[in-house]
């Protein structure tokens, strides 16, 4: 009942293909960078820094949390009596 109806013939093929004039131009590469001990120190740095950062963010975050659940608590026993 809900068949769908195929055409009776496929498709013709396009009547034009697009074929380029002038080839792809060739990408080059980027230029090598020198790689020295004092660029993977200064790397390994600013990763061991940001590290420690978002390590204390994550840290300070959660002892909020924490004195904002005791402080609640206190609050709360105190408005009981």
């Amino acid at each position: 009942m809900f068949l769908p109806k195929y055409p009776d013939s496929p498709t013709p093929p396009p009547a034009h293909t697009h074929a380029p004039t002038d080839p792809a131009p060739v990408r080059r590469g980027l230029p090598p960078l020198p790689v020295d001990q004092k660029t993977v120190a200064t790397v390994l740095v600013a990763g061991v820094v940001l590290t420690a950062l978002l390590a204390a963010v994550a840290v300070t975050a959660i002892s909020v949390a924490v004195a904002a659940v005791v402080v609640r608590s206190l609050l709360r026993d105190q408005y009981r009596r």
